[in-house]
Formats: C-alpha cells, structure tokens, sequence
C-alpha cells in the first residue's frame, strides 16, 4: 500500500477505479482479478457468466438497450491519487462523514459489501435487458463470418406446417433424401397430410398421360341426360331422335376448330351400287354440304325450308350432285371454309325443334327417299347413321380417332338396317342381283330365316326373313347364320370393304348368306 501520492494497487489489479457518479458495483468487460489483493474499496469485481461469441448471437458485450456502451470509470489521472472511489451523489441534507484516520494509518477492513450497513441506500443498478430481447450490435465492429443456415436434426424435427409445404415437392421427387424420409414418415402418422398426398401424385399422374386430352364426344349427351333426369324439359326430345341429336353433335365437335386447310382436305366418299364398290372425291366441306341437303329432304316434309329451294329433287344423291354444282357457297373446293358448318348445325336444330314441338303425332308421318319412304322416326336415324359413317371418312381424311355411337343409339341404328334387310332382298331379286325365293309362305307366317349376330356393346341378335318381306322371321327356321362384330358391320353397311370380306364367321346356307351380305352393302348409298 502506498500513500495518497504513490500509485493505488487497485488500479493495477482491477483496472481503472471507478469515479465519483459512475460505479455502479459492476466492472467492464476485459477486467481481470488478483486472488491475492484485499477486496475493492467499491466492491469485489463481478465476473460475468460465459457467454456464446458475438458472432452466434449477433450481440457484443458490454452493450446496453439502443447500442449505448456501458459507462467507463474515471482513470487514476482523473482522480486524487490514493482516493477511493467516491458513491454516488448523497443529498445536501446528509453528507458523508470524514474518516477519523489519519493520513498514515490505513483503514481498518471492514464487513463485505453485500453484508456491510449502510444507512442510505445505493443507487439502483440499471436494469438488465431481458434475455429474450436481442441486443443490437455495436457499429463499428462487424461480424467476424455470415450466419449459418439451420439444418434440421433430430433435436429439431421438421413442423406439421413444413411437412406440408413439401407435399409438392415430394410428389414431383424433387425433395432431397433427408426431406423424403421425413415427409414419408411423417405421412404414415398424419392422415389429412397422406390424403392430400395421394391427390398430388394423382395429378403428377395426369401430367403424363397417354390417352388424348381432348372431351369425350359423348361429354355433351352424358351432361344433358343429367340435367334432363334431374329436371325434364318442359317439351321434352321425342327418343327416337336422340341418336341423331347425339351424332350430329359429335360431328360437330370434329369440325369445331377445324382451319382452313383441314376444311379443303380431300375425302374419298364410298358406297356398294349393288354390284361393285365405287366412290367420289370431294371435300371435308362438300361431306358437310351433302349431308345438310340430304337432310333438307326431312325439313321439307316437316314444312321447314328447303336448302335446295321448292324443286329440288327428291332422291338423296341426284340432291347432292346438284348442290355440288350449282351452289357456289360449298360446292366441291370453292367457298370460305367453315360457312356450310353453320348452315347444316342451324337447320339440323331446327329439325329437332320441330319434332319435339310436333308431338306423337308426328313419328309416323312418311319422308320420301327416291324410290322408297320411310318413317320420319326411323329417317331420323338414317341420317344418324349417315353422320356416323361420314364422321368416320372425315377423321380418316385428317387423321384423327374417332369413336363408335354410344350402344344404345348404335343397337338402334344396326336394327334399322336389318329391319330393312327384307326389303332390299325382294328389291335385288327384282333387279336378278339375287337368287329367287325357295319356299313361298302366306304373309304373317313363318318361313326360312337367317341369323344376324353382331357382337359388341351396341350388337345383338336378329332374325332376317329371306323369301319374302311379309313372312315372319323365325329362331326355328334358322338356315344360315352371320356372325360380325360391330365395326365389320359399320364397314359394311356404310360399303367401305366388299360384303364377301365383311362376315367373321359363316354357318349354313351359302346362298342365302351370299344375298343378305350383298343386301347390307346396298343399304349405302351417296
């Protein structure tokens, strides 16, 4: 120890003393301890707790709320050499007592700090931050290395929420092994989590698909049949023209977004003119021009329009040859492309419009076809066939699939021809196409009959009178059966391949199998 003029060992030890206004009891940072020294006339010095570098938590020691450092004590040169450190400020009312010792004497160690009695209190210490606010870091020194990213552990395990963020992922297969693990883990726990899983790979599935993209044609047919059974129309669609309906809107859905070029491609029309195949070339907009003039024959009987005007003539393809040739707005490679489309959709809903309107009344009223007449209910389906088969040549001419009618309308259209198939044996025979009649029977009797089966969703089984279209066609008096599945019979029936190529499988008689094959190919026709 030395006097009040040599140097204080406490400053040596713990660093500055602190001043008059400034100890607080605290020491700042760096501030080291000897064991050996008699404790601090302020206090002993307080060692904080370890902590975690700057560089972890991103604080600095030593600062204080808003960045302020913590106060410095006065050095020895600030201060009278052996003095100790002055308290705070006391109120004028009670000064400090002088020490009775002398100038030489030293002072008598008294009782520690914390035990020692004091009469006026001390200053309240500065609060301490609390140790969940972050402390900013001072200015001047920056962090010594970026912060690392945490990575998850085993301490740590992924949330609810993230698991879920990464079903995305995982469904592509782009999440990392350790992410994979986890949500699959995580899945076989959390049910909402797998459930919503199982859709994503649902979807990822969609994104690779096969199958065409494009809607059903029966899309539309389906979503009316819906809403029909749900809600019946007020005037309800007459049965029997639903498959013309059906078929009419499916080919309009073909030609939809058809351009120009597709409208101009080349179609090879086909038929059986009752002794060979034949064919004419025109285009996809002379296919939609036929078929509106051919069904222009059912608008006139039902008092609509004509598009071939008053005088047209009556039998389907003498109609077509002359709208080829005398109508310039779809005449074979002339016209804008598309217009014929628009005329055959507005006069085909007026055809149903009509019927619907008209009632029961009007299912047996006759329409006139060339030579023979048939039902407006069964030339309804006529012209449904007709759209099928053309359907057909058009996606072949633009390479595009098409599918058969739904089974119910395509039983429907396959009965309308072998319940025609008697008929146009008498008349073939008529013509010595085919071969006479074997056994004569009175009308409504039983005679020689063929069986006609047609496999497939919309087939069945027939029985075809072949002496005479007034007997009766009868199981028992089966001799010969034909045998073919349902895209055989379109082929024949619409006289695309040679009737002695259409038939699968052949029983019985030869003869009479020959003529109901060569009667089939003549039900097509331009």
């Amino acid at each position: 120890m030395t006097g009040r003029g040599g140097p204080d060992p406490y400053d040596d030890a713990y660093g500055e003393s602190s001043g008059p206004g400034d100890g607080d009891g605290r020491d700042g940072p760096g501030r080291g301890s000897d064991p050996g020294l008699p404790p601090h006339p302020a206090g002993p010095p307080r060692i904080p707790p370890p902590r975690s570098a700057a560089e972890d938590s991103g604080h600095w020691p030593g600062a204080l709320d808003g960045g302020i450092p913590a106060p410095r004590p006065p050095t020895a040169d600030e201060t009278p050499a052996g003095r100790a450190p002055e308290p705070a400020p006391k109120p004028a009312a009670d000064p400090e007592p002088e020490s009775p010792l002398g100038p030489d004497q030293e002072p008598i160690p008294g009782p520690e700090p914390e035990q020692a009695v004091s009469r006026d209190p001390e200053p309240d210490p500065e609060p301490e931050p609390p140790a969940s606010a972050p402390l900013p870091a001072p200015r001047a020194a920056p962090l010594a290395a970026p912060l690392a990213a945490p990575t998850p552990s085993a301490a740590h395990p992924l949330t609810h929420d993230l698991l879920r963020s990464l079903l995305g992922a995982w469904a592509l297969t782009a999440c990392s092994p350790d992410e994979t693990a986890a949500v699959e883990a995580h899945l076989n726990h959390c049910p909402s989590c797998a459930e919503e899983a199982l859709r994503l790979r649902d979807a990822v599935g969609l994104l690779h698909t096969e199958h065409s993209l494009d809607l059903d044609p029966m899309l539309r047919s389906r979503v009316l049949a819906g809403c029909l059974g749900r809600r019946p129309a007020r005037i309800p669609m007459p049965g029997w023209a639903g498959a013309y309906d059906a078929e009419a809107a499916r080919l309009d859905a073909l030609l939809r977004d058809m351009g120009e070029a597709e409208w101009r491609a080349p179609v090879r029309l086909k038929w059986f003119d009752g002794r060979r195949l034949t064919g004419r070339d025109t285009t996809v907009a002379g296919v939609i021009g036929h078929l509106m003039v051919v069904d222009g024959i059912i608008a006139a009987s039902l008092g609509l329009p004509d598009p071939l005007g008053a005088d047209a003539p009556r039998s389907p393809q003498a109609r077509t040859e002359a709208y080829w040739h005398h109508e310039p707005g779809a005449s074979y490679g002339a016209g804008p492309p598309g217009a014929v489309r628009e005329l055959w959709r507005e006069q085909g809903h007026a055809l149903v419009r009509t019927v619907s309107f008209a009632g029961r009344g009007v299912a047996e009223l006759d329409v006139p076809y060339g030579d023979i007449a048939l039902p407006i209910r069964d030339a309804f389906l006529d012209r449904a066939l007709e759209c099928w088969v053309h359907a057909g040549d058009i996606a072949e001419a633009i390479d595009y699939p098409y599918e058969p009618p739904a089974s119910a309308h395509l039983r429907a259209m396959i009965d309308l021809c072998a319940r025609l198939l008697p008929g146009t044996l008498a008349e073939r025979r008529r013509a010595g196409l085919a071969a006479p009649p074997r056994r004569l029977v009175e009308a409504g009797t039983p005679g020689r009959t063929l069986h006609l089966q047609v496999e497939g969703a919309g087939g069945g089984d027939w029985y075809i009178a072949l002496d005479s279209p007034a007997a009766v066609a009868s199981p028992e008096e089966a001799v010969a059966t034909i045998a073919l599945d349902q895209e055989a019979f379109y082929l024949l029936a619409s006289g695309h391949v040679p009737p002695q190529e259409a038939a699968a499988g052949l029983s019985g008689d030869t003869e009479a199998i020959r003529d109901v094959l060569f009667a089939a190919a003549s039900l097509s026709r331009l």
